[in-house]
């Protein structure tokens, strides 16, 4: 099965990719070198999706769901076992979250050469999506600390991003739908500013032929005791 996630920022958003450059921030974005476009990593979107599901598993533990124990083996089917090596890894692969194709064609197609001038660069494509946000740290008496100027590039709230969801397990794995659309809604913050006020965004899961607004109806029942 195949899904599309989509995610919409709600607000200025860093999904850094563990370092910075030197003189312009300290927190770099992941960006496409080619075109200046920014995108998410599959294995961050994963993360993110493992996340959730892990709190909605023990809010159903402590609530004694009776449907816990299926969807705790749906979990491993989707997202496989903690320290698993490769056999016991999940059979959900998440893809990179992209800009939609439209954007990404036109900006391709502004920056190739032409007559050996290009009519757009990648440092203004990145700069045409991105703000760079400053920060320091309150010593004790709540005025800025030496020396903690930080700063950290953003994707801009109401960019768009889309990654395309495969799931290798059985098509009629019900179980692993339904808590795979459960964990995407419950996605409400992302990044590495989320607990600062930023990172706000909205997650939506969309198929052909698959009921998702059913599938969230069934696991709002598990999560109700009415399996």
């Amino acid at each position: 099965m195949k899904f599309i996630l989509m995610l919409t920022l709600l607000s200025d958003t860093t999904f850094a990719r563990g370092d910075g450059v030197s003189g312009v921030v300290d927190e770099e974005i992941e960006y496409d070198s080619a075109t200046g476009l920014p995108y998410v990593r599959g294995r961050t979107l994963k993360g993110l999706l493992t996340e959730e599901c892990a709190n909605l598993l023990y809010g159903l533990e402590r609530a004694n769901a009776p449907g816990l124990a299926r969807l705790q083996a749906a979990a491993s089917r989707l997202f496989g076992e903690a320290g698993s090596e490769h056999e016991g890894a999940g059979l959900l692969h998440v893809g990179a979250a992209l800009l939609p194709d439209d954007v990404q064609q036109a900006v391709r197609e502004h920056i190739q050469t032409r007559d050996h001038q290009k009519k757009l660069t990648p440092a203004e494509v990145l700069d045409a999506y991105t703000v760079i946000r400053r920060q320091t740290a309150n010593d004790l008496s709540g005025a800025p600390a030496l020396g903690s100027l930080r700063s950290a590039r953003a994707v801009i709230r109401g960019t768009v991003f889309n990654a395309v969801l495969s799931y290798n397990g059985a098509d009629d794995d019900r179980d692993a739908v339904m808590l795979l659309a459960a964990c995407v809604v419950a996605v409400h913050r992302a990044g590495s500013t989320r607990n600062r006020g930023r990172g706000r965004l909205a997650a939506s899961l969309h198929a052909e032929n698959v009921d998702l607004a059913s599938a969230l109806t069934d696991f709002e029942g598990i999560a109700r005791g009415q399996s």
